[in-house]
């Protein structure tokens, strides 16, 4: 007995609810991102002060560098230079610490974002996801066995609805029971629609 994919509305809700899911994922992703380019922008003004002070200390530690080569007063001259310089590394230094403080918080909140999308996969979905894997490995382990379709048969006794059996047989408890072979390859082919697969030959 091979199992194949089924089109039945099992399978096509199986697969429209993984498809949704791998929606949410890709849009929970790309807003986490434009989250966190969004909040990027605001380190241009620290790197802007980055640049014009270290640009503005350069400058100033080059100025000082060449008064200091005039005689007598050199040294003298260049102490205002040189704490302007200072200042001027201070500020760009603030300007480094600004853009480390907004890449922090672009990453806490890009996380953030993506935490409660992505808990729902992991929490509601993905165990689902895994429990239906287990049911439809064991029910393919059972059809491949000849005693198999026995097996799922008794299972679509106990758990289809009793419509569904009903239409098989009127007595289908009975006929299971007789080991009527068109009823007990119905309840097995029953069982396996309802996890989304369908026997063959």
């Amino acid at each position: 007995m091979k199992i194949y994919a089924d089109r039945f509305p099992t399978a096509v809700r199986q697969f429209l609810t993984d498809l949704l899911v791998v929606v949410w994922v890709y849009a929970a992703i790309r807003f986490a991102l434009w989250v966190h380019d969004l909040v990027q922008k605001l380190a241009v003004p620290g790197q802007k002060l980055e640049g014009a002070g270290g640009g503005l200390a350069d400058n100033l530690a080059d100025a000082g560098g060449k008064i200091r080569r005039v005689p007598l007063v050199g040294d003298e001259l260049t102490a205002p230079f040189a704490k302007a310089a200072d200042a001027a590394r201070a500020m760009a230094e603030a300007g480094r610490d600004q853009q480390e403080l907004v890449g922090q918080l672009a990453l806490a909140l890009s996380i953030a974002v993506l935490v409660f999308p992505l808990g729902l996969v992991l929490v509601g979905w993905l165990p689902l996801r895994l429990r239906w894997m287990r049911r439809a490995a064991s029910a393919k382990a059972l059809a491949a066995v000849p005693a198999g379709r026995d097996l799922l048969a008794l299972r679509a006794l106990a758990g289809q609805p009793i419509g569904k059996l009903t239409r098989i047989a009127p007595d289908v408890a009975d006929a299971w029971r007789r080991g009527d072979d068109a009823t007990v390859e119905a309840l097995a082919a029953l069982e396996l629609r309802g996890l989304g697969l369908r026997a063959g030959r």
